[in-house]
């Protein structure tokens, strides 16, 4: 504790209720960022209480504090390296044996803790009776009961972590590993000690039992040290593997012997949660209900965005054409037919963006994706990849920078390279806007049609793509996946509502920064240099396309649209706006549709349209994706990999649609 301030960290299991809890604490009074070197989301929040300054890290979930995913590694690495004041272990109280476990491992480091015993609401409906006050004096850790939805007990958790950050040092250890084991730790103990700068920065029982259970980033802070060598030795001449195993059974024994003591009918019955699974979990129900759901979410979605899309389309339209018709020179041409219509083509499809990722907080609130990636685990270990790769593959629809970042909790570096390198053939929403466009223009009721084979044909990519990767550069079989399925829960209007403005403000902000430079660039190219024809063939972009065309021109794209692709690279919905510049319609997306869909001057017949579409889906992903590939993999090598496979497979995938629809009739 530092003038007043107190630095709280948030840590629990997956699917405790901690983002609901941080939210509780913290409410609007939070900001996101990532985590130093890692693209892995990190959210802190503050909060005034009782005279303190509290700040509030709400750490990635963990089951232990042995270090395996990224997650688990931020997780731990702050708790030992950062030090907070006090570490608030958010608990399931429908779970208590699986997640004292965590605690057993925070009281070992000596960490000063209050569990929050969240859900408390579900335990005592089910009929638990937790003797609070025991479980608090056997742990000898303050227990405070929570429900995170609804806020009660917050004001009592904080009261609580106020007064523990005001006590002394906590004790350091609570399990005993047994005489065997216990003299190992020990030993190593005593060895740690020699070495003054380790001793003082990490309890040495604790780097003890992280050697024993080779903890690769214990490894790492022993390695370079003056006791390297004394720690090897010791070690080889010990069976940490068998150790290991027997340390978690030592500490489920010791949770095992507190909870008879603390609670009673504890064994859950046959809840809600049960059977509401036995549906949706059975083997020939849950895919059919998991594509219902989706394709619900997905109806939804453009159903109930289109009124909105089209008021946003007629401001924007009149707003960009008054500017425009300001006058004749360059700064009502750039404010109109530049910023205005180039950013606001993206902000058409906003609403599309709030509406998915609200349904989809829904779905993920209330426990349901949990049961998702358990049913489709079978199917994805079958196609070369693992269960926990189905999330980041969902959540690809909406965008594949967050995807790829949710590639973390994937333990297996080969399951997470395989997810990372297929994930960004998942049709994300900026492509969207593509589809839209030439499914209308060309192939009119069956647009609909057009656009669901694209998504249905990026998944398949991705599942050939992954097979053929497990076959040659990352040869075996995926991990097991284990999960715990959380209990259902009714999701909070606020606690979705957030979720859905944290993705809305990163699709405005990259509409503010990343597209508007993106779109002013083009509208320079079309415009210089001074006096020629905007857009036209004798602009910088007229040159810049007949440079590059004769790449294109075997899949039937002419200059416009190489020029709008080349520009794409920075955000797919540039594309848009790019043809909406280069074919002089600006940003009337209405034209634009006519405009293409006239082949004799658009150059643009069924054929190439799809081929567009299809390489659109797959050639290289855009500029914030590539910089999330480069930092999950940590490699430009497997980065180039990723641009290069998936551009080379646009082009032969777009050239064969190409050809054999001209061969058919379509191709003009």
């Amino acid at each position: 504790m530092k003038d007043n301030k107190i630095t709280i960290a948030l840590t629990g299991n997956p699917n405790v209720g901690k983002t609901t809890i941080f939210n509780a604490i913290t409410g609007a009074r939070q900001h996101v960022g990532n985590w130093p070197g890692v693209t892995v989301e990190k959210k802190v929040g503050t909060r005034k209480h009782k005279g303190m300054d509290l700040e509030i890290v709400d750490l990635p979930g963990t089951y232990s504090l042995t270090a395996y995913s990224i997650d688990e590694v931020i997780a731990r690495d702050y708790i030992v390296e950062e030090k907070p004041d006090v570490v608030i272990h958010i608990v399931d109280a429908t779970n208590l044996e699986r997640n004292l476990y965590l605690t057993t491992q925070l009281m070992e480091h000596g960490a000063r803790i209050v569990i929050a015993l969240n859900m408390f609401d579900l335990s005592r409906d089910r009929g638990d009776q937790i003797d609070i006050d025991k479980l608090s004096n056997l742990l000898d850790i303050p227990i405070v009961p929570t429900v995170g939805s609804t806020g009660e007990g917050i004001e009592k958790l904080l009261d609580e972590a106020i007064e523990e950050v005001k006590k002394g040092p906590h004790h350091h250890h609570v399990v005993g590993y047994g005489k065997e084991v216990e003299r190992y730790i020990g030993e190593l103990a005593t060895i740690i000690q020699k070495d003054e700068r380790l001793s003082e920065k990490y309890p040495p029982r604790w780097m003890a039992i992280k050697l024993l259970e080779n903890d690769e980033e214990v490894l790492k802070k022993v390695k370079g040290s003056k006791i390297e060598s004394d720690i090897k030795d010791k070690l080889k001449t010990i069976d940490t593997d068998e150790l290991e195993a027997l340390m978690a059974d030592k500490r489920y024994e010791a949770i095992g012997a507190i909870l008879p003591q603390t609670c009673s009918t504890c064994v859950p019955k046959m809840s809600v949660s049960d059977m509401i699974d036995k549906v949706v979990t059975n083997k020939y129900l849950g895919i059919p209900i998991f594509l219902a759901l989706m394709w619900g979410a997905f109806e939804i979605t453009f159903t109930f965005a289109t009124p909105f899309m089209e008021i946003i389309d007629m401001g924007i339209g009149w707003l960009a054409g008054a500017v425009s018709g300001m006058g004749s020179g360059w700064l009502p041409s750039l404010l109109g037919d530049g910023i205005i219509a180039g950013v606001g083509a993206v902000l058409i499809f906003l609403p599309n963006i709030l509406i998915l990722f609200w349904l989809i907080s829904l779905l993920e609130d209330s426990g349901y994706l949990a049961r998702a990636a358990f049913i489709m685990d079978k199917l994805m270990y079958n196609l070369g990849l693992h269960g926990k790769s189905f999330i980041p593959m969902l959540m690809g629809f909406g965008c594949n920078v967050p995807a790829i970042m949710a590639t973390r909790s994937i333990e297996d570096r080969k399951d997470r390279m395989i997810t990372i390198l297929v994930n960004p053939f998942i049709s994300c929403g900026a492509r969207l806007p593509v589809y839209v466009l030439l499914a209308g223009a060309f192939f009119g009721r069956a647009a609909g049609s057009v656009i669901f084979s694209l998504y249905a044909f990026g998944i398949l990519v991705a599942i050939l793509s992954a097979m053929l990767f497990r076959k040659t550069l990352f040869k075996g079989k995926p991990s097991p996946f284990i999960m715990e399925l959380p209990p259902y829960r009714l999701p909070t209007l606020k606690t979705s509502v957030i979720h859905m403005w944290e993705r809305g403000q990163m699709y405005l902000k990259k509409a503010g920064t990343i597209i508007l430079l993106g779109v002013v660039f083009i509208w320079l190219l079309a415009s210089l240099p001074a006096g020629v024809e905007y857009g036209s063939e004798g602009s910088y972009a007229g040159v810049l396309g007949k440079v590059i065309a004769p790449i294109f021109a075997p899949l039937g794209f002419d200059w416009r649209i190489a020029v709008a692709l080349i520009f794409g690279f920075v955000a797919k919905e540039i594309v848009i706006g790019g043809l909406g510049t280069l074919y002089g319609v600006g940003e009337d997306e209405g034209a634009l549709s006519d405009t293409l869909a006239d082949s004799e001057s658009s150059g643009i017949y069924p054929a190439n349209a799809l081929g567009l579409m299809v390489f659109t889906l797959l050639y290289m992903p855009c500029i914030a994706a590539v910089g999330v590939i480069k930092k999950e993999t940590g490699s430009w090598k497997w980065t180039l990999f990723a641009l290069a496979y998936g551009t080379i497979l646009a082009w032969v995938a777009a050239f064969i649609i190409y050809q054999v629809g001209s061969a058919l009739g379509y191709g003009g």
